[in-house]
């Protein structure tokens, strides 16, 4: 499997600002904007020519494994052995195109009818595959109960902490959700920016995918901004049982995570945190 990635493109962009204040003071200053830039997702298998899978607007940075990622949460990477090579798609003249084209290839065919399900996403909001519980509990099972880490009510609230610790572009541009992979002592791993909550996520599934850590069952998950019903989806076909955020979940959410097993928690900043599903995981001091 090809390992590398474009980590050198920019994640922010030098830009200079018109600063103004309630007193009507006027200034100038540099500033820092998160770069977002599209990415197009290929898939091919043996035989197969590459298909456009998605076309997601995203920061640059970590995308062999966003490609890897959505390819894993959308059901046409199923194992770690699925993936033979990911790469930038290359010109006729033999010049690596960075950046904007990125293509999995399959080490067997892969079903058309989900390459078909394939949607163009934004920053702002991702759109799922999957349109119901229903369908979604076709594609998966519930997470068994002694799945994921059983975290106390004091290390959980220290793990946002840890992760804004890890996020260096945020500090620079403050426009960028994180995601996360946390276990039962606290301990945070494969942190990922992007300026789309549903990016960042892949990316953290995929980075795993390429270890080949998955399935997640022992790890928790972490996200900067709020949690809706594709980030509860993402979760479940990487087999996380516990996923925490910063931000409110979405009624569907709730209802998704109620119905998978998943423990989701909200709200979770300054020293509070709502549990809405499936508590048990969270040992009360």
């Amino acid at each position: 499997m090809t390992s590398g990635n474009a980590q050198a493109r920019r994640k922010s962009t030098d830009w200079k600002v018109v600063t103004v204040n309630g007193e009507g003071r006027v200034g100038t200053k540099p500033d820092y904007v998160v770069t977002e830039e599209p990415m197009e997702i290929r898939a091919e298998g043996p035989g197969q020519e590459p298909v456009q899978i998605s076309v997601t607007m995203r920061t640059p940075g970590n995308d062999y494994e966003l490609a890897v990622g959505f390819l894993y949460t959308e059901g046409i990477v199923t194992r770690p052995d699925d993936v033979r090579t990911v790469k930038y798609c290359e010109l006729v003249e033999g010049e690596e195109q960075k950046y904007n084209i990125v293509t999995v290839a399959l080490a067997r065919g892969f079903d058309m009818a989900l390459a078909r399900r394939a949607m163009v996403t934004s920053a702002s909001c991702g759109i799922c595959g999957t349109e119901s519980i229903d369908q979604l509990l076709q594609a998966t099972e519930p997470v068994d109960r002694d799945s994921g880490p059983t975290i106390s009510a004091k290390t959980l609230m220290s793990i946002s902490d840890s992760i804004r610790a890890a996020q260096p572009t945020f500090d620079r541009t403050g426009g960028l959700h994180a995601a996360a992979l946390f276990d039962s002592d606290g301990a945070v791993s494969v942190v990922r920016e992007d300026i789309g909550r549903h990016n960042a996520v892949d990316k953290v599934v995929g980075a795993s995918v390429m270890a080949k850590t998955v399935p997640l069952t022992r790890h928790g998950l972490f996200c900067s901004g709020r949690l809706s019903f594709e980030i509860i989806q993402k979760a479940a076909i990487a087999r996380i049982a516990f996923i925490a955020a910063v931000g409110a979940p979405s009624s569907l959410a709730v209802k998704t995570a109620d119905v998978l097993g998943i423990t989701l928690v909200g709200f979770l900043r300054d020293g509070k945190a709502n549990v809405y599903t499936h508590d048990y995981r969270v040992k009360m001091n």
